[in-house]
C-alpha cells in the first residue's frame, strides 16, 4: 500500500518527550521515518527515549529545555537546526497537573502551570516555528485535553490552560496560514501512562473506569501518538484549525449517565 504520509526524512520535535505520551508520540514518528528532536526539562527521560529511537534504527537528538524559558527554548531551537536542518513538524506535548482547587491555588502555582501548558507552547510555536515560515511549509499539533471542554475539579487551573491552547491553536492557524503551516489539536481522554498508573493500583479502578468508555478500555499513549502522526503527516493537508477527541468515544456518554425511569420505545416509531 501506497505510504502518503510523507514523513520519511522530516525533522519532528517533540515537547514533553521524555515520557508518557510524548515518548510515544517521538517512537512513533521516528517508526514513519523522521528525524525526532526529544525535548524535555528531564535530561535522564530525554536521553532514555532518544536511546530507545537509536536503538529502533532512527536518527534522533536529545534536547534539555525548560519551554518556559524564552532563552531555554530559542537555544533548543538553535540546536535542533545545528543537527538536524529547519524544523518540519512540532508537537507541543509537554504540561503540567497543579493539584489544587481554585478556592486555594496560589499565585506562583498559576502561573507556573500557565507558564509550562500555555506560554511553553507559545514560546516553542514562535521559536520553531520561524523555522517554518522561512520555508513556507510546516505542521504544529498540540496536545490539549478532554478537560479543555469538561471542567476538571481539584486540578487546579489544568482546564483552563488546556482550553487556552485550544484557542492558541486556533489562532495559529488563521494567522500562519499565508505561510503554509497547519495547526491542530489532539485531546486525549482517559490515558494511562507512568503518572497516572498509581491510580490504577486501587482495586477494581480500571474496571469501573473501562465501563464507562464505549471502546471498552482506558486509553494509551500510542493512541494520541497515532493521531498526532495523522495530523502531522500530507494526509491531513487540507485539515488546519480543528481538534480532535481521542477518548474511545467516553465524551458521548454523558447523557447515558443521566438517571431517568423506565424507558422504553414502541417499535416502528423510534420514540
Amino acid at each position: 500500500m501506497r505510504d502518503d504520509s510523507n514523513l520519511a526524512g522530516r525533522v519532528a520535535v517533540v515537547t514533553g518527550g521524555g515520557s508518557g505520551i510524548g515518548r510515544a508520540i517521538a517512537f512513533a514518528f521516528a517508526e514513519a521515518g523522521s528525524r525526532v528532536v526529544v525535548i524535555d526539562r528531564n535530561a535522564e527521560g530525554c536521553e532514555a527515549t532518544v536511546a530507545e529511537v537509536q536503538r529502533r534504527g532512527a536518527q534522533a537528538l536529545a534536547v534539555t529545555c525548560d519551554i518556559s524559558d524564552p532563552d531555554s527554548v530559542q537555544k533548543a531551537a538553535q540546536a535542533s537546526e545545528a543537527n538536524f536542518g529547519p524544523c518540519d513538524i512540532l508537537v507541543n506535548n509537554a504540561g503540567i497537573v497543579v493539584p489544587a482547587t481554585l478556592a486555594n491555588i496560589t499565585l506562583d502555582e498559576w502561573n507556573r502551570a500557565f507558564s509550562v501548558n500555555l506560554t511553553g507552547a507559545l514560546l516553542c510555536s514562535q521559536a520553531f516555528g520561524a523555522q517554518m515560515r522561512k520555508r513556507q511549509r510546516g505542521a504544529i499539533v498540540h496536545i490539549s485535553s478532554i478537560t479543555a471542554d469538561h471542567p476538571m475539579p481539584w486540578g487546579g487551573c489544568y482546564s483552563i490552560t488546556k482550553a487556552g491552547v485550544c484557542m492558541l491553536s486556533r489562532l495559529l492557524a488563521v494567522e500562519w496560514a499565508p505561510d503554509g503551516i497547519r495547526s491542530n489539536v489532539v485531546k486525549p481522554g482517559t490515558i494511562r501512562t507512568e503518572l497516572t498508573e498509581s491510580f490504577y493500583q486501587e482495586p477494581g479502578l480500571e474496571k469501573r473506569r473501562s465501563e464507562l468508555i464505549p471502546a471498552g478500555r482506558i486509553g494509551r499513549p500510542e493512541d494520541i501518538a497515532q493521531a498526532a502522526l495523522f495530523l502531522a503527516s500530507d494526509r491531513a493537508s487540507y485539515i488546519t484549525g480543528q481538534e480532535i477527541m481521542v477518548d474511545g468515544g467516553f465524551e458521548r456518554m454523558l447523557m447515558s449517565l443521566v438517571p431517568r425511569g423506565e424507558f422504553k420505545t414502541q417499535p416502528g416509531t423510534g420514540s
